[in-house]
């Protein structure tokens, strides 16, 4: 593989993972739309919008041209928001080399479709092989990933090829790479671990506590779960790194987008002023929206997500959705969970 990787788009995990390409000696090519940013990144190498006080390197060049970030890269990272995915790779498909190792960072569902995003990508970009479509997940921070703390994270793909060869392109000394071959269950844990995080926030805000919280944890990991294994998932996929490892980080951190948007709900302000506030895209929002349905095409019970979509989108005020989730029917533990394969994960 030559030393041209690309990665689209330059927010702060995009960037963040543009650096640990740098850091292997990668010449990374970071696509912006906004003509600010990429002048800030090439001439001062900041990109203070998202990682302020954080020096890049200067193998990290910015540009606003996606035919050019494109055009002969052998591998692409795409970390571009699940409401926009499928448009990039639409325009990026005449310039892509047919070999190229498409590797995604999103986690999230699109909305309308309900399709994972290599499900997304495998629309778009016929000319490469879908089983080689590879995703990035696991407990990973932009703001430490960044500073070099030790992180670890997984890929998979339906083709071990294409998952080792996004392992070799990304393992360093702070950045622990694993495969993984259940596409479907790194993307699900990945993306419906947000919708708890919101929820972590919203308990923080209402001032809750740690039982609280270790509570939302656990039985939103049987949710996670459920849906997963409906979807096809290996159950044991949800015990590891994009499972119960990106919950806790997600979870347990102010550095989440999704708590922080919680913990502003819970605190009375509107969704619309929260997002805006930001200034950055909260995946949870959308995810619950999209879990809210695909729970109901699987036929899966997921009363937490249900409680947090009527608190986004009905109006219910987060002590009332706190109060029907603890005034539920009395139930068995782990009859709760759907299937046998998905009891496995919390044995």
């Amino acid at each position: 593989m030559s030393n041209k990787v690309s990665v689209l788009v330059a927010g702060s995990w995009g960037t963040a993972l543009a650096s640990v390409l740098a850091d292997n000696g990668k010449q990374v090519l970071l696509w912006s739309r906004n003509e600010d940013q990429v002048i800030e990144i090439n001439e001062k190498h900041r990109n203070s919008r998202f990682l302020q006080d954080v020096e890049l390197s200067p193998l990290i060049v910015a540009t606003n041209s996606l035919q050019e970030a494109v055009e002969d890269a052998d591998a692409i990272i795409m970390v571009v928001p699940s409401t926009g995915m499928r448009e990039v790779a639409l325009r990026m498909r005449p310039f892509l080399k047919k070999d190229a190792l498409i590797i995604h960072a999103t986690k999230g569902f699109e909305i309308g479709t309900l399709k994972r995003m290599t499900e997304v990508l495998a629309d778009e970009l016929p000319d490469i092989d879908a089983k080689r479509l590879v995703v990035l997940s696991g407990p990973s921070h932009a703001e430490e990933v960044i500073r070099k703390y030790p992180t670890t994270v997984v890929v998979a793909a339906q083709d071990l090829g294409a998952a080792e060869a996004a392992q070799d392109l990304l393992i360093n000394s702070y950045f622990r790479v694993y495969t993984n071959p259940d596409v479907t269950g790194v993307e699900v844990g990945g993306a419906l671990k947000n919708i708890i995080g919101l929820g972590a926030g919203l308990t923080d805000g209402l001032g809750f506590g740690d039982n609280a919280k270790a509570a939302l944890v656990t039985r939103g990991l049987a949710e996670i779960a459920r849906l997963g294994t409906a979807m096809g998932a290996n159950p044991l996929t949800f015990a590891g790194l994009a499972g119960i490892g990106d919950l806790i980080a997600t979870c347990t951190s102010q550095h989440s987008r999704n708590w922080r948007a919680g913990n502003k709900l819970a605190k009375g302000i509107p969704l619309d002023d929260v997002l805006r506030e930001m200034g950055m895209v909260v995946e949870g929002v959308k995810t619950t929206k999209a879990a809210y349905e695909l729970c109901r095409r699987f036929d899966v019970t997921m009363p937490i997500t249900d409680e947090l979509y009527n608190v986004l989108f009905d109006g219910k005020s987060p002590q009332l959705a706190a109060q029907d989730l603890m005034g539920r029917v009395r139930t068995h533990e782990i009859e709760e969970v759907a299937s046998e394969s998905a009891t496995n994960v919390l044995k």
